[in-house]
């Protein structure tokens, strides 16, 4: 084997990456992997393990039946009944009052609080108290053995009996009830039920004669605080002078009013005068543009000294057409022209100043209502923080005297509910005696031992399966211990041990010359098997038929027309010799001493073209002997003399000889009994013979048992495969076929 197949083999590849697919069973279809070559259970494989396993799963099977069988016909007949209770979503409006404990439901919450009060430990104990004479000796009855030892009571009875059922998509509740008296079952189920609606209707009454007393204690002292804050607020008003408090407010907002609007007219007026004062300013000393202003030009007095100038200086000009400017008219003329300028200029001015003065005026009006408004809000912020402590201590009083009078209300409702009593559930169905028992339901049970023993027997098959760690399939060969699998050997029960070792000669097993054949030509179809000349053969442990299988192979060869050699190397158990039975007084040990040649120990022609070397006894240190050279030599010569050469070698888990041997052949078989070895021991022994570097040709699993090897093989033993095995003609000696 390459270095590269050996790294495969130890990262845990599949044995079609190692190059077996061919020549081994797996290319013959007799392994289990997909077209990757990846080793997997089928379905088909689980099938077999509980077919194997069939007796634990009927046995398993019987028992659990038997057992639900027989606690079906013992067991106590238990009888059911069933009380029917309806919960109401509102309680019935007797009056329009408001209840103290709110029993209306309106979601799942409030469904599983009445579920949980119909299984409270109070409702039992209720319920085991009604039952006397009669009816508790009628009950206790069944539940009497005798036994002092932890006796039940009433209350646990009732307990472990009772059964609270809501109905899906409704406010419906079954309440069963389970005895062996279907009376008592039909008497407890109707106390539930009843205990219950008494229960709540009880709570309700307490709790409103309780709340009523606690109200009664708050009305009274609320009755005190309300008359002490209305003495408070009198004495306050007096100190005061807040008795006409919101007349005062009226008077005072008025005047807010009042004075606000004569700031907002002086201030308006203020802004109109000073917008001509404003135009005035901006033309002081120009007397013509402020002329020019309209609100100026618009006075009666300057818009007609203005007119005048203006028809004087055209009579000026038509006297300047006919007069010099010292003539007495020219001088008349001219002087009424300067007079009436002055006068416009005087309108003017007189304009302006009245005009300054309206502005100085609005604003002293302005400032003076500015001024008595200021004074207004001070008087009025005075007033109204005196009447916030006012308010405050009125709203109080309100507020309390509002509480005082809602306690009372509330105290005369919870009253009349407390005595009305209304109920939040109703009766339904009362419990009848039902005389067909639900316990133990015969179909069912039958059902269950039915199903349970079955799948108890299933899972003790696998179970076992599970524990059972012996190589027995393919599976177990390819994929756990990690060779491939090129050769089935059938269980051979009939001969003995020397018989056994030529059953390839003597044709004494059909099946077992088929299946060497079948190896024999596995391994000259494999690439690295063909040509090998030295090949090794060992096992995990002893027993698992090695030297079986080699000295069989070993025949088919030499049947085929090689000269072959079989070198006995288990220097510490030799078995060759037996079998095949020769002397064993000469072999490798004293070839390897140097005491005889390789020619004075071969037992030549044991067989036509077979050679045998034993090993002439047991040798105290075998693993020196085959460390030797001349054991070496001895290697080399055969690989000369013959075509084959086939090392018994002993087991890989009790000694390491093999080992010593395989850097010295082509290649290992590796012997496998079916059923005989353990995974981990098995796949342990395989992995040294990997991590050798000597390809390993593959496993040959030999002692199959016919009778399950339809569980794990039927593909390669099949009934109908018997007419196909060599068969010696009763008239003569020839095989036929």
């Amino acid at each position: 084997m390459s270095s590269s197949q050996k790294e495969s083999v130890s990262g845990g590849q599949s044995p079609a990456d190692y190059g077996y697919g061919h020549g081994g069973y797996s290319g013959y279809g007799y392994g289990y992997g997909d077209e990757e070559g990846t080793a997997h259970r089928s379905l088909q494989d689980y099938l077999l393990i509980l077919r194997e396993r069939i007796w634990y799963i009927i046995v398993v099977f019987l028992v659990v039946f038997s057992s639900a069988l027989v606690y079906t016909v013992s067991a106590t007949k238990i009888y059911e009944s069933t009380a029917t209770v309806q919960l109401l979503r509102d309680d019935p409006n007797v009056i329009d009052v408001e209840q103290v404990i709110g029993n209306e439901i309106r979601g799942t919450e409030d469904l599983n609080t009445q579920v949980k009060l119909l299984e409270s430990i109070s409702l039992i104990e209720t319920v085991a108290g009604r039952l006397s004479g009669d009816e508790l000796r009628r009950f206790l009855a069944p539940y009497q053995d005798g036994s002092d030892d932890d006796p039940l009571t009433p209350n646990g009875i009732i307990a472990q009996n009772r059964e609270i059922a809501p109905q899906r998509l409704s406010l419906v509740i079954n309440v069963n009830y389970r005895h062996p008296d279907p009376e008592i079952a039909a008497i407890v189920a109707n106390y539930l039920v009843e205990e219950y609606i008494n229960f709540n209707t009880r709570q309700q009454i307490e709790e409103s004669i309780k709340a009523v007393q606690d109200l009664k204690v708050r009305a009274d002292e609320q009755k005190e605080k309300v008359d002490q804050l209305a003495r408070e607020l009198q004495s306050y008003r007096e100190e005061n002078n807040m008795v006409s408090l919101d007349e005062r407010r009226d008077i005072v907002t008025d005047r807010l009013k009042a004075l606000g609007m004569n700031v907002t007219e002086s201030s308006t007026a203020l802004k109109e005068i000073e917008v001509l004062w404003t135009q005035l300013n901006e033309r002081e000393g120009d007397l013509v543009a402020i002329s020019e202003l309209p609100f100026v030009a618009v006075d009666p007095l300057i818009s007609s000294l203005k007119q005048q100038i203006s028809a004087e200086k055209i009579a000026i000009a038509e006297l300047q057409e006919r007069y010099r400017a010292k003539h007495p008219r020219m001088i008349e003329a001219q002087r009424k022209l300067d007079q009436t300028e002055a006068e416009l200029v005087s309108a003017i001015r007189g304009t302006v100043n009245r005009v300054d003065a309206q502005y100085q005026a609005a604003q002293r009006s302005l400032t003076a209502a500015q001024a008595a408004l200021v004074a207004q809000e001070e008087e009025s912020l005075d007033l109204s923080r005196a009447a916030v402590d006012y308010d405050a201590k009125e709203r109080e009083f309100v507020i309390n005297q509002e509480l005082h009078n809602s306690i009372l209300s509330r105290m005369r409702e919870t009253s009349v509910a407390g005595n009305i009593g209304t109920q939040n559930a109703r009766i339904i169905d009362k419990a009848q005696p039902i005389q067909k028992p639900v316990s133990p339901n015969l179909i069912l049970n039958l059902g269950l031992g039915l199903v349970g023993g079955a799948g108890l027997g299933l899972a003790f098959a696998f179970f076992v399966a599970f524990i059972d760690d012996r190589v027995k399939s393919s599976f177990d060969i390819e994929s756990v211990v990690g060779l491939p699998l090129i050769g089935i050997i059938p269980q051979i029960k009939k001969l003995d041990p020397v018989e056994k070792a030529q059953v390839v000669l003597n044709n004494a097993d059909r099946q077992v010359a088929e299946a060497f054949l079948t190896l024999h030509s596995a391994l000259r179809l494999k690439e690295e098997a063909k040509d090998a000349k030295c090949i090794l053969t060992t096992s995990t442990i002893p027993g698992e038929g090695k030297s079986f299988v080699t000295t069989n192979v070993a025949f088919t060869f030499a049947a085929h027309g090689e000269k072959v050699a079989i070198i006995d190397c288990d220097l510490r158990k030799p078995n060759i010799h037996k079998t095949l039975q020769l002397e064993n007084a000469r072999g490798v040990i004293d070839i390897v001493g140097g005491s005889l040649e390789v020619d004075d120990v071969i037992n030549k022609e044991v067989v036509p073209n077979l050679d045998v070397i034993t090993t002439g006894g047991r040798a105290k240190n075998p693993t020196q002997v085959l460390n030797s050279r001349r054991f070496e030599q001895l290697i080399t010569d055969l690989r000369k003399r013959y075509d084959r050469v086939f090392v018994d070698t002993p087991p890989l888990a009790a000694v390491s000889d093999a080992m010593v041997i395989l850097p010295l052949v082509d290649g290992s078989l590796f012997s496998i009994f079916f059923n005989k070895v353990r995974r981990k021991a098995a796949q342990f022994a395989a992995k040294k013979l990997l991590d050798s570097n000597v390809p390993v040709f593959g496993a040959v699993l030999n002692g199959l048992n016919l009778a399950v090897s339809g569980y794990y093989y039927a593909q390669y033993y099949d009934k109908s495969y018997k007419d196909y095995y060599v068969v010696m003609s009763k008239k003569d000696d020839t095989p036929e076929r």
